[in-house]
């Protein structure tokens, strides 16, 4: 591959290369942190808040998204009107601080608001890392690269919990966040010696923190609305509502000071753009049936299949493997062949049919026959999420390149917030429904089920074998339930792909896009 030459100097195919080793590295970390807590929280909270700390124990985890989805936005507009390379290292320190401190908390209450710290830095790191590699290289050429952000999103979320519990297992629980400081370190350190980015276009630049305050109470209350709802409260609690209701009205808010700021923090004329308004809205759909339904194969394969945690964590390898795979040789191809529309259209259908393959899991499934299935979802997921967010950045004109690569991210966290909510209360409503149909006391049953969701499905062992059957077979109709529902999410995505529209990806980076978006006309 040749040079790659911007207003910043001359990056070698090398240079970016280390470059990229650095970011995949400080992504690598962020992506862990909203995965590998979920093993250590008993350990976790038996350590600092003992069984006090049970009431708060949500909220080790929930810290962490609300801040790293409100942050997702603002950090890729920051990134259009500054240095991105220093907006990008400012988000690493403040990322490596939050788990330097989080390692060092000395009760639940500290941990909570060091996983805030933590989610502040973990979502700019998510949200500008793609657009970090836009300036580098040119959208015909950027498929190489960013097939292998979506390798390491999957590693993360299946290798997540095993880590976790591997490391409090042999170390302690304040190891899932001190790994993160060597790793981040030299992510640090090698962006800092060989990323030259161009400067930008000098002039005043004013941020709209009014829009900025709006947009993170609006995000603040839907992610708690969609963590607590059925879980902490209600959904039709007072607290569930006053939430739904907050985040209504700051969305309102901030769709009026969007409307008249004179520098907006989110140019609503942005989603006049089709490319964004559909990559978004597939992004969107993409978190909720992925991300959401996606957690229920782990359970399913510990109480229906009697695995281990750990076990059931190494079989969906397969799924992994897959998203792997496919998003190294999907980003390929867009290289070679100049073509992105075939591949998120291929990939929602390949989703489509391997959930409804999923939908129809039944304790007596073979174990290779879920390994293929499970495959199968990874091939359909792979070719899907980096090919959007090229589309996306192929769209717009070079000044909204951070803005729109963090509207990726944070539609996918927000689709996934709401898919964990949705299909939690759809499995919940089945899993009640089936147990109560079969076994005798079923609140009884319901209560020994938690404990192997938790990965202790020995209990479940020790019921008569009429009840354990009862039980195995309630979790496995349940979990195909919110396969069936993840089908039509998953066919909703497909429909829209086919409405892409497919730009001509561009071999500079400064040519203008080729699109109107945000107010910019097309050259020529």
């Amino acid at each position: 591959m040749k040079a790659t030459t911007t207003a910043g100097g001359t990056l070698t195919h090398r240079q970016i290369q280390a470059v990229y080793a650095g970011l995949m590295l400080a992504v690598l970390v962020a992506s862990l942190d909203q995965t590998i807590v979920a093993t250590a929280l008993p350990t976790i909270v038996g350590d600092l808040g003992g069984l006090g700390g049970l009431g708060h124990l949500s909220w080790v985890g929930t810290a962490y998204l609300v801040t790293s989805t409100s942050a997702a936005v603002l950090y890729g507009k920051v990134s259009d009107l500054y240095d991105r390379k220093r907006v990008f290292q400012s988000a690493l320190v403040v990322f490596l601080a939050g788990s330097a401190l989080a390692g060092a908390a000395r009760s639940l209450d500290q941990l909570i608001a060091f996983r805030a710290l933590q989610g502040l830095g973990g979502g700019g790191l998510m949200a500008l890392t793609t657009a970090v590699v836009a300036d580098m290289v040119p959208p015909r050429q950027r498929g190489r690269y960013v097939g292998y952000i979506g390798g390491v999103l999957a590693l993360a979320t299946v290798a997540g919990p095993l880590l976790g519990g591997f490391l409090v297992d042999h170390l302690s629980w304040r190891w899932i966040f001190y790994v993160n400081l060597p790793v981040g370190l030299a992510a640090f350190a090698v962006i800092g010696a060989v990323l030259h980015l161009p400067a930008r276009e000098p002039g005043r630049r004013r941020l709209d923190l009014a829009g900025g305050a709006l947009l993170v109470a609006a995000v603040t209350c839907a992610v708690l609305v969609a963590s607590w709802g059925g879980t902490e409260a209600p959904w039709g609690s007072p607290r569930i509502l006053g939430l739904a209701a907050a985040a209504a009205l700051a969305l309102a808010g901030f769709v009026l000071v969007e409307r008249r700021a004179r520098e907006p923090l989110l140019p609503l004329d942005l989603f006049a753009n089709p490319v964004v308004a559909v990559t978004s809205a597939v992004g969107l759909l993409a978190g909720v049936v992925l991300f959401g339904s996606i957690v229920f194969l782990p359970l399913f394969l510990q109480v229906a299949k009697g695995m281990s945690a750990t076990n059931s964590g190494l079989l969906v390898l397969p799924l992994m493997a897959g998203v792997l795979v496919a998003s190294i040789a999907s980003g390929r191809l867009v290289t070679r062949t100049g073509r992105y529309k075939p591949f998120p259209v291929a990939g929602s259908a390949v989703m489509a049919v391997a959930f409804w393959l999923l939908s129809r899991l039944r304790p007596g499934t073979p174990a290779p026959l879920i390994v293929g299935e499970m495959l199968l979802l990874g091939l359909g997921i792979g070719p899907l999420m980096q090919v959007l967010v090229l589309a996306t950045q192929n769209a717009v004109p070079r000044r909204h390149v951070g803005l729109a690569t963090s509207l990726s991210q944070f539609f996918r966290e927000l689709g996934g917030t709401f898919g964990v909510a949705l299909f939690g209360a759809i499995f919940a409503a089945r899993l009640a429904a089936e147990i109560a149909r079969r076994v005798p006391g079923g609140r009884a049953g319901a209560g020994l089920l938690t404990g192997a969701s938790q990965g202790a499905p020995t209990d479940l062992r020790t019921l008569p074998p009429g009840v354990h059957h009862a039980i195995v077979e309630a979790v496995a109709r349940s979990a195909g339930t919110v396969f069936q529902w993840a089908v039509p999410f998953a066919v909703a995505a497909f429909l829209l792909t086919l409405a892409l529209r497919e730009l001509p990806l561009r071999d500079t980076l400064d040519q203008p896009a080729p699109a109107t978006a945000g107010g910019d006309r097309p050259a020529g």
